[in-house]
């Protein structure tokens, strides 16, 4: 007999047009560009929500969407996008909201409104091919009048490169991007070399490039593009960490990549180094047998980095002992005097070489004794009139550094003199650092790059001190610089493993060092401490749990500010317990939007919390920095974040590098410190549960550590000692075996 069905009618079936106003940008993958967003569509009261590759696109644009309806077993009923145009609003509200879009920098929701007002559906038009007619419009001045006519000229001058571009598939965002980049050429660099986009311009890699190349006529098996190919993976790699890729591994994934013979992507190897853009070199100890496998492919700027690095290091090295006024002892007991200290015989050594040698590292964890080494190597160094300087890689790396020395610290962007305009350090080896010491603490964090820019930097009279945890994850970067000088034996290390009293006082210190030894982390008594263990199972009960904790609990309990002090890490972006969809759950309680508010660029708004995602020469905003939306203007379409204490200032362009930030991954966290942090751990990170990955996250806390999920995940983590290998040839090139 048949059963009676519930559910609901059949979606229509084939190919569908949807033409409407882009409401809102719930998420947008730049990875794959794939996004989820919601369209008002002409004619219906409902918003419906599309997905597809849409990246680029901009809340306030009319969009004709091609696609079908399909009907997610999670997310329900949704419009599954094949293809995209933007459209000319054809209504007095269509064209309203497309203005008050920030299409036309100058023009926002009341200007655009004016401009309706005055001009009707001819609006478009007007602004078009009469924009001195703007000064009809009451209460614009000369000066807003001028800055609206000058956007006008130049959104018609890039009129036809948009045409050209969105007929190839290309959204308005980046088409924006590109007309920014090239101009007038833009037509002419992409019929030339389309594969530059993915160099030039953030937000649009190889794939996309790629697309846009096909759409263009370029062959598959085009040398260009396989060159492109190779170059694409390199930089990926060194994404992953790598300095560099073994050829075995760049034919493997090229072929994966290009659908090319292997052959073709090996001539691509010989062709770039030929032309000096890639380094090819030989393996140390390789056995005998084909190139293929016994080289190694480096991009050229991480080759001379890399070699840099050893280089310099040598020759540091290499540099006769000065002589020294300092005993060493009775200093050391001078510094014992004025702390009021009892330092152990391990701190006492530690001090004595830092005093005299010319590269070292001190590594070891919390409550160790970093910091009082450091400070008592700075003050015994300025009392006998040496000039120190002190420096980290963040901004908040380097506040902690002057609060713990009582010294100024600069980031090393800083202390170097990074110029934006020339993309370049003004500190070299023609004008290094004035200094007889240089200290750089949370060295764990330095990458091949900036370490290269570093040592050239340190005159050749001068020494070094990194100081940094290793047993962390290692730098975003490519390179593992802090492993690879300890492993290579060649320069002076003091490993710190005690824990002194009053550290031994914190559990957060004393399971940070248990984690790190393969240990289960102890959880005192409910109620006490500053460490703490819920176990939840279900991801949705492990969600609600965190907002309810970031939100009420732990500010109520410990007078913390949930946006400020507290920070949530995941190991994982994506998934049910990913950051993503913790900062959506978390900014609905912590940062509502007011009735009648308009978002910013990618839906931001005020009092958000958010994070850089890349480094902004231009802004002098670096990977990771965090920051608190503190203004919006939407006439203008800018966004203003404040950035440890200074207001930068985004425009539509550059918000794509903000992502919200009450919540991140583990490795976006490294080099700063919370006052609390609160930890997940679940079944759904499991690829990622690694025992540095939680001694990371666990390091982070200074005043409470909350984690939150399975104890079998928790378990996961602390048996997992496997790390992820990083191809790096520094410590060979130091003289390790």
């Amino acid at each position: 007999m048949p059963q009676l069905s519930l559910d609901r009618p059949a979606l229509p079936q084939g190919p569908i047009i949807l033409e409407g106003v882009l409401q809102k940008i719930v998420f947008a993958n730049e990875e794959n560009a794939w996004s989820v967003v919601r369209l008002q569509v002409t004619g219906e009261e409902d918003v419906v929500t599309a997905v597809g590759n849409l990246l680029g696109i901009q809340v306030g644009e009319n969009l004709r969407l091609a696609g079908e309806w399909v009907a997610d077993p999670k997310y329900g009923r949704q419009f599954k996008v094949e293809t995209c145009q933007t459209i000319t609003p054809n209504t007095l509200e269509g064209i309203r909201r497309y203005l008050a879009s920030g299409m036309v920098r100058g023009i926002g929701k009341k200007m655009a409104g004016k401009l309706v007002t005055r001009f009707g559906m001819e609006t478009l038009e007007v602004l078009e091919r009469h924009p001195e007619r703007v000064a009809e419009v009451g209460g614009i001045g000369p000066k807003r009048r001028g800055e609206i006519q000058k956007a006008l000229i130049e959104q018609r001058e890039t009129r036809e490169v948009m045409v050209f571009l969105q007929g190839h598939g290309i959204a308005i965002g980046h088409a924006i991007k590109i007309y920014k980049r090239y101009g007038a050429e833009s037509m002419a660099v992409l019929r030339e070399n389309p594969f530059r986009l993915a160099a030039d311009i953030h937000g649009i890699g190889f794939l996309s490039a790629d697309r846009i190349a096909a759409a263009l006529g370029t062959e598959k098996t085009s040398p260009a593009r396989v060159m492109a190919g190779v170059l694409h993976l390199l930089g990926e790699a060194a994404d992953r960490g790598h300095v560099y890729l073994p050829r075995a591994r760049v034919l493997e994934e090229g072929q994966r990549l290009l659908a090319v013979e292997p052959a073709l992507i090996s001539s691509a190897v010989d062709a770039l180094a030929g032309a000096a853009a890639v380094v090819v070199e030989t393996l140390p100890n390789a056995p005998p047998g084909p190139p293929d496998l016994r080289q190694a492919v480096y991009s050229k700027a991480l080759h001379a980095a890399e070699t840099g690095v050893a280089n310099r290091l040598r020759a540091l090295l290499a540099r006769p002992d000065l002589p020294s006024d300092i005993n060493a002892e009775k200093a050391v007991a001078w510094f014992e005097r004025q702390e009021h200290l009892n330092l152990a015989p391990a701190q006492r050594e530690a001090i004595r070489r830092g005093l005299t040698s010319k590269v070292l590292v001190i590594t070891g964890g919390p409550g160790t004794g970093k910091t009082t080494l450091v400070r008592g190597i700075v003050s015994i160094l300025e009392k006998k009139g040496r000039t120190v300087l002190l420096a980290a890689p963040t901004g908040r790396a380097a506040k902690r550094l002057s609060e713990a020395t009582g010294g100024k610290a600069a980031t090393l962007h800083r202390l170097l003199e990074f110029d934006p305009r020339a993309r370049a350090f003004q500190r070299d080896g023609d004008r290094p650092l004035a200094s007889d010491l240089l200290i750089v603490d949370e060295a764990s964090m330095l990458d091949t790059v900036l370490a290269y820019h570093l040592l050239k930097a340190i005159p050749n009279g001068g020494r070094l001190i990194l100081v940094g945890d290793v047993d962390q994850l290692p730098s975003v970067g490519p390179g593992r610089l802090l492993s690879d000088l300890i492993r290579s034996g060649t320069i002076d290390v003091v490993r710190l493993s005690e824990i002194f009293r009053q550290a031994e006082k914190s559990a957060i210190v004393v399971n940070a060092h248990r984690i790190n030894r393969g240990e289960m982390p102890i959880v005192p008594i409910e109620g006490e401490g500053d460490f703490f263990f819920i176990e939840k199972r279900l991801p949705e009960d492990v969600l609600a749990t965190v907002t309810e904790l970031v939100a009420q609990r732990i500010p109520a309990r410990f007078g913390l500010d949930p946006v400020a002090e507290i920070q949530v890490l995941s190991p994982m972006n994506r998934g049910t317990l990913g950051t993503q969809s913790l900062n959506a759950a978390l900014r609905e309680r912590l940062n509502p939007p007011l009735p009648e508010s308009d978002a910013g660029p990618y839906d931001l708004r005020l009092g958000d919390k958010v994070m850089q995602v890349r480094n902004n020469y231009d802004l002098e905003v670096w990977n990771g920095d965090l920051g608190r939306v503190v203004g919006i203007d939407e006439e203008e379409g800018t966004v203003a974040v404040e950035i440890d204490g200074r207001v930068v200032s985004y425009d539509t362009a550059s918000a794509d590098e903000l992502v919200l930030a009450y919540a991140c991954t583990i490795h976006k966290s490294q080099g700063s410190e919370y006052p609390c942090v609160v930890v997940l751990l679940h079944g759904q990170h499991q690829i990622m549960l690694q025992r540095n990955l939680l001694y990371t996250a666990l390091t982070r806390a200074r005043r409470l550590a909350i984690l939150i999920g399975e104890r079998k995940a928790l378990a996961a983590a602390v048996r997992n000692q496997r790390t992820s290998g990083r191809f790096t040839l520094l410590a060979e090139r130091l003289g390790a075996p």
